[in-house]
């Protein structure tokens, strides 16, 4: 795959709070860059969101619409949560992670994925982009649950 980015970020909550509301689909919009809706389409085998279930995104990236669908390979609050692209304009793989930390929380999101072809010429710039979306992602999960509101 084109792009490999992993960003961390240390949050001054316990790691069962910050992955409830990060692992939670329905506050994508929230926190996250450029989504602008995040709907679960398909219920895991035992109902509601775990492992196979979907959730449909409308993100905006690079100034494009871009529609996909995540699939939930691994679900294991309050440690890791990792979704596949099973149908995006290119291959995608998001895992979040949350780690307990002498200051709270280590959060992660690895992207993996990325263009292929010669658009896979363009992976360094996307790859930048993706780090600092990312970073952005982190610091507005942190702000969203330390911040005035936070008693979502």
């Amino acid at each position: 795959m084109a792009i490999d980015v992993t960003v961390r970020r240390v949050i001054p909550l316990a790691p069962e709070r910050v992955a409830a509301y990060a692992m939670d689909w329905r506050h994508d919009s929230e926190w996250t860059q450029g989504i602008r809706r995040a709907e679960l389409t398909r219920e895991a085998a035992d109902g509601g969101f775990g492992v196979g279930a979907e959730v449909t995104r409308t993100a905006y990236f690079l100034g494009r619409r871009i529609d996909y669908v995540l699939r939930v390979a691994a679900h294991e609050p309050p440690r890791l949560l990792d979704m596949i692209a099973t149908a995006a304009p290119m291959p995608m793989h998001v895992t979040y992670t949350f780690e307990a930390h002498a200051r709270g929380t280590l959060a992660g999101i690895r992207v993996r994925g990325g263009p292929g072809g010669l658009l896979r010429l363009a992976a360094p710039l996307m790859s930048h982009q993706v780090r600092s979306s990312l970073t952005k992602d982190l610091r507005a999960l942190e702000h969203r649950l330390t911040g005035p509101e936070g008693d979502t």
